[in-house]
């Protein structure tokens, strides 16, 4: 009778467990790594992508002097980092700026001012152009291309062409999600799988 019972709690708990891996979000696929780095952060300080490894982050790409979806980019990040804030999830934000030669740190700090980027959570990036250029397209696999001034007095728009991805980066440089920044199910999307990638340590 008790070896019975026993068999019973034995066969019952792996069915629950089974259930519970059944229901359990798959951890998102790699799809490359982010090559070392070495740019300078508003406050000055000089980030390596080594001083992001441990932990989760997500990345964005902007520029101060940009009217058009730039600030809307930067209104994204702050909500959703309000929102990973609220499920308790490890993760930094990094906002690369795509405009070296104008957004200086001390613009950066001015800029993330503006933005409520206020603690250490949230990193804005410069450094030198050919070394952006070369992280974002080769390393983020993203477009960024700069536009002469009479292209964009004939034809309107910003002075420098980006992408509005977001990407999704783990504690070993992998990076693991893109998002369209301006989708309204974005935040949803990134934390799903910051949440997988929290299950599968």
């Amino acid at each position: 009778m008790i070896l019975a019972v026993a068999i019973a709690v034995a066969a019952t708990a792996a069915a629950l467990l089974i259930a519970r891996q059944a229901h359990r979000p798959q951890p998102p696929p790699a799809f490359g790594v982010v090559p070392a780095f070495a740019l300078t952060e508003r406050s000055g300080r000089e980030i390596r992508r080594a001083d992001l490894d441990g932990g989760p982050w997500i990345a964005d790409f902007i520029f101060t002097r940009c009217t058009g979806m730039c600030p809307a980019l930067s209104s994204r990040m702050a909500e959703l980092r309000r929102r990973v804030a609220d499920t308790g999830l490890p993760a930094r934000f990094v906002s690369f700026s795509v405009d070296p030669a104008h957004d200086t740190p001390a613009v950066l700090r001015d800029y993330a001012r503006r933005v409520g980027a206020d603690g250490d959570d949230w990193l804005f990036l410069t450094g030198p152009r050919d070394a952006l250029y070369d992280l974002i397209g080769g390393g983020f696999r993203l477009s960024v291309s700069e536009r002469a001034p009479d292209a964009v007095a004939v034809e309107g728009g910003e002075l420098i062409a980006h992408s509005d991805r977001f990407v999704l980066v783990d504690g070993v440089g992998q990076i693991r999600g893109y998002y369209h920044g301006l989708e309204p199910t974005m935040p949803e999307a990134v934390i799903r799988d910051l949440r997988a990638l929290a299950d599968d340590r």
